[in-house]
């Protein structure tokens, strides 16, 4: 099986040694316009010249994300199969051309939220609550100014910002709990998003999301935090809580004290590799994501984050903390509320929308 990778530095060097490592694989080449370091197939700095020497047979995409739908649609012009980084695209129009695409050609588009290949999630998605009454993700980590100087697109309205990049996967696994308990498509969109630096999306936001049902689900996620939190999805209902750490699949059925790790996390290279062998279903199809598309081509809309500054925000050379943030975070999640609902001295009347469908 022959793959080549698209987009060769950054968290491609993560996807390099994942491809290396698969001794059933030929890695047969990559595309950078930038230098790549110590390469372990042949690289060419662009795409269209890879795909025309190679013929790859799947091909993976770790670009910046308004590149995703042209060179996804170059690779299905060559008969390849997909993997492809998060976000997939960045609006449900763009969606619908992939999928279009895809049937055209027949072939397939895994997504790479891996932590929904974890046997944590199986776990936790099998034994939520029912009737469920919420669903809150939280998250709390810390990025400095050069995590923003990183690339020319980091920062930048429209691809970047905690929810959609960063703590997508926190959205991602949001709306699949909600998905896994019928609670149908999710429908509105009240969101507060906070900058602590001079750039055009959130790095501090709260996003509350309804559902066909009724039910809320709050997602909470911060990159100026103070204690790291790495990843929290909560499913509370009469019967109580399910909780799951997705980063370290870890996890707390109802009735458990503590998280407990459960072993077990699907590659979603493999899994592509397997369905094209024997047809076993893939764990992220594009279809899988449109929901997440639609939360992302609203927040693109919305106006600049609230910019927060003055003793809300502590200074510690490149790097920025909002102080009492996590008591903020798990307060919101607790009791699904946004900040200005909580009465935050430094919160901002949300921004609403329906969500598109």
């Amino acid at each position: 099986m022959k793959v080549a990778l698209v987009g060769a530095n950054g968290h491609g060097a993560w996807h390099r040694r994942n491809i290396s490592e698969k001794s059933d694989l030929l890695f047969v080449g990559m595309a950078d316009p930038q230098p790549v370091s110590s390469p372990e197939a042949p690289v060419f700095t662009d795409h269209r010249t890879l795909l025309s020497a190679t013929r790859p047979d799947v091909v993976v995409i770790c670009t910046p994300p308004p590149t995703h739908l042209p060179i996804a649609l170059d690779a299905l012009s060559y008969g390849c199969d997909l993997l492809l980084e998060k976000p997939p695209v960045l609006s449900l129009a763009d969606h619908v051309t992939l999928t279009d695409a895809l049937t055209a050609s027949g072939r397939v588009c895994q997504v790479g939220f891996q932590a929904l290949g974890s046997a944590a999630w199986s776990r936790f998605r099998d034994a939520l609550p029912t009737p469920l009454t919420g669903i809150s993700a939280v998250a709390s980590w810390k990025r400095d100014d050069t995590y923003y100087a990183r690339a020319s697109w980091a920062g930048r309205r429209g691809v970047d910002g905690a929810l959609v990049n960063p703590l997508a996967h926190a959205v991602m696994q949001a709306l699949a709990t909600g998905t896994a308990a019928g609670a149908g498509r999710p429908r509105q969109l009240a969101v507060e998003r906070y900058r602590t630096r001079e750039i055009e999306v959130d790095d501090t936001a709260f996003a509350r999301i309804t559902f066909d049902t009724g039910l809320q689900l709050l997602v909470a996620v911060t990159l100026a935090g103070e204690d790291f939190i790495a990843g929290e999805i909560e499913a509370r209902g009469p019967g109580g809580r399910a909780l799951l750490e997705y980063p370290t699949d870890r996890l707390a059925l109802p009735g458990a004290a503590t998280l407990a790790s459960v072993p077990g996390r699907a590659d979603l290279l493999t899994n592509l590799i397997n369905h094209r062998a024997d047809g076993k279903p893939l764990l992220v199809p594009l279809s899988a994501t449109a929901d997440f598309t639609a939360v992302l081509e609203t927040l693109a809309g919305a106006p600049l984050p609230h910019l927060l500054s003055g003793d809300t925000v502590a200074v510690d050379g490149p790097h920025r903390t909002i102080p009492g943030i996590n008591e903020v975070l798990v307060k919101a999640a607790a009791t699904l509320s946004l900040p200005s609902e909580l009465g935050l001295s430094w919160a901002v009347p949300p921004y609403r929308r329906r969500l598109p469908s």
